[in-house]
């Protein structure tokens, strides 16, 4: 197996390339589990470890914005500034893996692998995060929406890479629920972020590990901002209720789709009443 070791964005873009069916690899976190099962069988890698530009994130309180570099890991994000902007991933940083994992783990590499349970997603999805991509000779940039398209599918093109997010900070509430089978270092059977914007006071929800791609319950956020009633415990049940109709889940080895689509109701409910209760 043939690894590569880029110093910059620049080079790494051009070894993916010109090497269309290298593996880009960040923490490993995920990719090496796979590799030692025999799941994948790489030739080739492109290591992104000594690439310093991805490690950098800034806030800017300027425009309201944050930036987070791809090679940003999970435990950066849950003890520096970003957490105080962005307190919802933060929360999702903290339920990954145990703490050698988070010091490993990158956002970047979240992305990179997809997966409907991973963490950080639904807070991509709940904030409309910005995924920067880089290419030889070029930006772009695309809404996490149109990222994510599928159970552990993107829609990179050839040669290109993630090479950060960038998030609005919103001014309200926001939190990150999971369910998993124990406590910790746990890959989630359901998860929710939801986000409150104390400005016209509406909310924004994602769901995770309850269909094949990260789902944002419209239909609920929408009967939301339409309740003109005092907040109330049966107000949040209802809310929970609808969030769970916009489900998908499926039944498989970690648990089963009326479970999940259960789980989805409480977590969802517990946020709302989370946000309304400060």
């Amino acid at each position: 197996m043939s690894v590569y070791t880029p110093q910059t964005i620049e080079e790494a873009v051009e070894l993916l390339a010109t090497h269309p069916d290298a593996m880009l690899l960040s923490g490993g976190t995920d990719f090496m589990v796979e590799v030692n099962f025999n799941h994948r069988k790489p030739t080739e890698v492109v290591s992104t470890k000594a690439i310093n530009e991805l490690k950098v994130w800034d806030v800017d309180h300027s425009s309201h914005t944050v930036f987070i570099g791809a090679g940003v890991t999970y435990s950066t994000i849950e003890a520096t500034e970003i957490a105080e902007v962005v307190p919802a991933l933060a929360e999702a940083s903290r339920t990954v893996g145990s703490p050698q994992i988070r010091a490993a783990g990158t956002l970047g590499g979240n992305l990179g692998t997809c997966s409907p349970a991973g963490d950080t997603l639904p807070v991509l999805a709940a904030l409309e995060a910005r995924i920067v991509i880089a290419s030889p000779g070029s930006h772009r940039e695309v809404a996490f929406a149109d990222f994510m398209v599928g159970a552990k599918k993107n829609s990179l093109r050839s040669g290109e890479m993630v090479v950060g997010v960038s998030l609005p900070i919103v001014r309200g509430w926001q939190g990150y629920a999971k369910v998993g089978v124990r406590n910790a270092m746990v890959i989630s059977i359901a998860s929710a972020c939801l986000v409150r914007d104390d400005v016209d006071d509406s909310v924004k929800v994602a769901l995770g590990s309850v269909g094949p791609t990260i789902i944002r319950a419209h239909d609920a956020e929408a009967w939301w901002k339409d309740q003109t009633v005092p907040r109330s415990k049966e107000m949040f049940a209802e809310f929970g209720a609808r969030c769970a109709l916009e489900a998908k889940p499926i039944t498989d080895h970690r648990s089963t789709a009326d479970y999940r689509r259960h789980a989805v109701k409480v977590l969802c409910a517990r946020l709302a009443a989370r946000s309304s209760s400060r």
